[in-house]
């Protein structure tokens, strides 16, 4: 990075576990033990996978809980938990335990899904691709932004915080490194699960272009 930022990219190997879920009970038990990873694909497959859909997509698990087993309401608590205000993917697993605990321990509605509707817990193994685009000022950094590969936008801003357990994004780290200390804040202040990535893209070039 010291030379200038280089764009990566990922790809990813999904992988089934040999653990299912066909009530409240069982997906309790799979979210204590599963690997971290498997965390991560349940809650971010949907953005991986729908770039340009709308923001703020359900997570596997609050999807799966209202529109399989019929819990609206445990479904739109699991739903309701904000990613973004977590450090780490075990506390995102510990509130998705604590959610499921007071919903079962408190004697709410209990149901199977039906035989073929098992949740089934994936888990995926990410590989990091460097691309050709390499910026070493703030003009090549804004103009890549604005036309590299969707999931590079993806990797540098979701990636490293949740996966590699660092204080920010990556954009907001180089730039950082480069003086840049308003664009780095303001990007780093975003939600970015408040938009599509495709919208966290012109974001992120509006606050370039403003703060150049």
């Amino acid at each position: 990075m010291e030379n200038g930022f280089r764009f990566c990219t990922e790809s990813h190997l999904v992988k089934m576990l040999a653990i299912r879920a066909k009530n409240p009970i069982q997906l309790l038990e799979g979210i204590k033990k599963v690997p971290s990873a498997s965390i991560y694909y349940h809650t971010h497959r949907f953005l991986q996978q729908h770039y340009y859909a709308s923001p703020e997509p359900p997570n596997d698990f609050a999807y799966w809980i209202s529109n399989v087993l019929g819990l609206r309401e445990l479904g739109e608590s699991i739903a309701s938990v904000e990613i973004v205000d977590f450090d780490s993917l075990d506390e995102i697993r510990k509130e998705y335990i604590k959610r499921l605990e007071e919903h079962i321990f408190g004697g709410r509605s209990m149901i199977d899904c039906v035989e073929g509707h098992e949740f089934h817990f994936l888990s995926c193994k990410t590989f990091v691709h460097p691309t050709p685009f390499v910026a070493t000022n703030l003009d090549e950094f804004k103009d890549i932004v604005g036309k590299i590969y969707i999931n590079s936008i993806y990797f540098h801003i979701f990636e490293p915080r949740l996966r590699f357990q660092r204080k920010e994004n990556d954009f907001s780290a180089w730039l950082r490194s480069i003086g840049e200390e308003m664009s780095a804040d303001r990007i780093s202040k975003l939600d970015p699960y408040a938009f599509t990535i495709e919208g966290l893209r012109k974001r992120i070039v509006n606050i370039l272009e403003r703060d150049d």
